[in-house]
């Protein structure tokens, strides 16, 4: 089963084609400390089989945190407890990569000032953000580079830049959300300047692999399109290794969902010529099965499942007779 190939991204080998997806835990403390939970809940992940973990959106600013349960990297001190986070990981026998996120005007941790590069509320629930100044993009982004630093310092393997669901990259590339009228508005190519800029900084910093999450595709009138995405990963080459393709939350707006309703807009980045990772809704072994042999994405993330059932792919190897894949304390219980 392809499932179960190694794979190569830069200089970091994957034993399989399983990501677990970063999912919001609101677990931390509410200044952006690992937690308990952290160090059983990844590790669980790990143990299970999967070949990538990818944890939660972490916050490169305080003020960048989309609630305030978030795990920061914004400070020095939280190295120690991101560092326990990543060694448990690898005893158990996968690799991690971390998720560097701002939030922006979708921020929600308490008493936090909102930015956006436009002055523009993404609806009641939030105080209207402050329109960000060329010195608060600066800043972010130093806060970007910083992150990255202290990531390589713990020994991430793999860092994904949060350019998706609405969250603040997401804001600047989207017409719907972006009105500015200097060198970070208006054209695709200003409205892209942020993010060039981000990985330029990560880049200065960060040797291993790079991976970008993208809303492909945001499902509202005037807002980016899958050409706009096929339009703007072309100036993204020999700059990112991996795109984990995600789709919608700029503006609010109901779109259907089902399983793999994100794959054909992987498969089309993927005949770009990228590694793509993909997925969405996905449930059982056969489905991501499916994706990987009809080439929409060479590896597929998994969510909510692997909060249900975190030996997902130890029963897909059980499943395809594959017993040599579960580890051995765990061979009795198949």
């Amino acid at each position: 089963m392809k499932t179960f190939e190694s794979i190569t991204i830069n200089n970091m080998t994957l034993k399989n084609r399983i990501v677990m997806a970063p999912m919001c835990m609101y677990e931390a403390d509410n200044l952006g400390f690992v937690q308990p939970f952290h160090l059983v809940h990844y590790p669980t992940r790990a143990y299970g089989g999967v070949g990538l973990i990818i944890t939660e959106a972490t916050a490169v600013e305080s003020r960048g945190r989309i609630s305030s349960r978030d795990l920061g990297i914004w400070d020095d001190k939280h190295i120690t407890g991101l560092t326990s986070l990543v060694e448990s990981v690898h005893r158990a026998g996968a690799k991690i990569g971390i998720q560097l996120a701002h939030a922006g005007r979708k921020c929600n941790a308490f008493n936090e000032p909102l930015i956006s590069p436009s002055a523009v509320l993404f609806n009641s629930d939030y105080t209207p953000p402050k329109e960000m100044s060329i010195l608060d993009i600066k800043t972010v982004i130093d806060a970007f580079r910083n992150g990255a630093k202290r990531a390589k310092l713990i020994g991430y393997d793999l860092i994904e830049i949060h350019g998706a669901h609405g969250y603040l990259i997401n804001q600047f590339l989207s017409p719907l959300t972006n009105y500015r009228d200097d060198e970070y508005g208006g054209s695709a190519e200003n409205r892209r300047r942020f993010l060039n800029e981000i990985i330029d900084a990560i880049r200065e910093v960060w040797e291993g692999p790079l991976c970008l999450r993208l809303s492909a595709e945001e499902y509202a009138e005037g807002g980016n399109h899958i050409e706009d995405t096929l339009n703007l990963i072309d100036t993204l080459k020999q700059q990112v290794d991996l795109l984990n393709i995600s789709s919608g939350g700029v503006v609010p707006v109901k779109f259907d969902v089902y399983p793999g309703y994100q794959m054909e807009l992987a498969k089309k980045i993927r005949q770009k010529g990228y590694l793509v990772l993909g997925g969405g809704l996905l449930t059982n072994p056969s489905e991501v099965e499916k994706y990987l042999n009809n080439e929409s994405a060479d590896l597929i993330f998994l969510g909510r499942i692997l909060l249900k059932n975190p030996y997902f792919v130890l029963q897909a190897a059980d499943e395809a007779n594959r017993k040599d894949l579960i580890i051995k304390p765990y061979e009795r219980g198949f």
